[in-house]
């Protein structure tokens, strides 16, 4: 073998050698960034599975809340149903009956997550639509109602000099 044949072995193993490690490397790298967007993933998960029972724990205590406000207004109710008694025993009676269907409301929502509460809610809207989109509609001219009853701002006051100035007679104090 001649020396310039010689040359040029050496030389293309060294390429090839470079190559082959540039590709190892390369390699390498690109398992390395897998594993780093794995672990990303899964951080991501365990966060979001973490967020996701904060706040379902969250909801399940207002639920709870809820669940307590509206045992609270069912006492009340009945306490009103007591009072008339004395002046109104058939309305008594009436406003008795509301009084245990709140109480039953409010023991179903104590025995549910808020998961379930929506559900029912969901199916309850499938099963009778027409009803729901009435007591909707019956809200919102409730509320429309009130709003257009609240007094604004600048008309709430009866008093035309909002300064307390009013520069009538009983004001003038000169000769």
């Amino acid at each position: 073998m001649s020396n310039q044949e010689f040359g040029k072995s050496s030389t293309s193993g060294l390429g090839a050698d470079i190559s082959d490690r540039a590709a190892a490397a390369a390699s390498s790298l690109s398992e390395a960034a897998q594993q780093a967007t794995e672990k990303a993933k899964q951080s991501a998960l365990d966060l979001a599975g973490t967020t996701t029972n904060q706040v379902k724990g969250l909801l399940d205590g207002q639920v709870a809340s809820g669940a307590e406000m509206i045992g609270h207004l069912a006492k009340s109710t009945r306490r009103a149903a007591d009072e008339l008694d004395r002046d109104a025993p058939q309305l008594a009676g009436l406003v008795r009956g509301v009084a245990v269907q709140i109480d039953s409301l409010a023991d179903s929502m104590r025995d549910q997550t808020a998961d379930q509460l929506l559900r029912t809610a969901s199916d309850f809207t499938r099963r009778k639509p027409a009803l729901v989109f009435g007591l909707a509609s019956l809200a919102g001219f409730f509320v429309l109602r009130v709003l257009k009853s609240a007094p604004s701002g600048a008309s709430a006051s009866t008093d035309p000099y909002p300064g307390g100035h009013h520069g009538g007679p009983s004001t003038f104090h000169g000769a």
